[in-house]
């Protein structure tokens, strides 16, 4: 994708025992910062369209989970909870006390286990195509199902099938552009880092019961023809957390950010403009 190389730069930064690949929209004297988390099994290139449209005061990194992108594998064993520790070291090395999260359909797994581990390091979230419930039975062999599949088949046919999935008809028919970036991510990833974070989504906690204590605002999306996250998870989301407010997007599926990215950047800048500086 395409980008403004003069807003936004490409780094790297070693913790623990991987290197994590990020992007980083600089502010000269910034007021506030978000963090964006990407889904399964995509990369950080997919927030380039909500880092260039931020406001001049505010900060944008968008990260690399672990084994995904530029982003090593380090030891191998995936799981929610290893990727939000991970995104605390990030922070803690790049000296952000308090930050805005953004994340994505995993991303947003992760960003709801990193705020029950350390509140205090964000002062927003914003929770796209996501939920808080861990898998049931079903969900978990439809997983060791696409396991089996990437196994026998490879990226290349596990990406058609998927980008089926998260995007919405109208996307796919509409938005070429951000059909074959999802794409070229997907085949990106190695077998073994897409094998290893679908155990990690099947056997990642539920954090339905901490969303009453989250205490800072919360802006919850959903595109209206989501075939992964259902309506019903998303009132769990809204219900349960204090001070969440939802927007849902029409003719959207899974990945509003990249169909419908005008709104979304709109609406992440009007929910930024309620953070007080950090």
């Amino acid at each position: 994708m395409e980008y403004n190389k003069n807003l936004i730069k490409r780094k790297r930064i070693r913790i623990g025992d991987i290197s994590i690949s990020y992007l980083s929209k600089e502010a000269a004297k910034p007021e506030k910062t978000i963090v964006f988390v990407h889904g399964f099994p995509f990369n950080k290139n997919m927030w380039i369209p909500q880092l260039e449209s931020l406001p001049a005061d505010t900060m944008g990194i968008a990260i690399d989970v672990r084994g995904h992108g530029n982003s090593t594998m380090g030891h191998g064993f995936f799981s929610i909870d290893v990727f939000a520790k991970d995104l605390l070291v990030f922070l803690r090395k790049l000296g952000i006390a308090r930050t805005v999260l953004c994340g994505v359909s995993m991303g947003g797994y992760i960003a709801l286990r990193a705020y029950q581990i350390q509140p205090d390091a964000f002062a927003g979230l914003i929770l796209s195509d996501t939920n808080s419930l861990a898998d049931d039975n079903i969900a978990k062999q439809k997983r060791f199902d696409s396991i089996q599949s990437v196994l026998k088949n490879g990226n290349r046919a596990f990406s058609i099938g998927f980008v089926n999935n998260v995007f919405s008809q109208k996307s796919l028919a509409e938005n070429g552009m951000a059909v074959d970036l999802i794409k070229s991510s997907i085949r990106r990833n190695t077998e073994s880092s897409v094998c290893a974070t679908l155990l990690a989504l099947a056997s990642r906690t539920d954090t339905t019961d901490s969303l009453k204590d989250i205490a800072v605002p919360t802006l919850v999306i959903r595109g209206e023809e989501d075939k992964l996250c259902t309506r019903e998870q998303a009132d769990i989301l809204v219900s349960q957390i204090p001070d969440a407010t939802y927007v849902e997007f029409p003719e959207c599926g899974h990945l509003p950010n990249l169909e419908d990215t005008d709104r979304f950047n709109a609406e992440m800048n009007a929910f930024l403009h309620r953070i007080n500086p950090m």
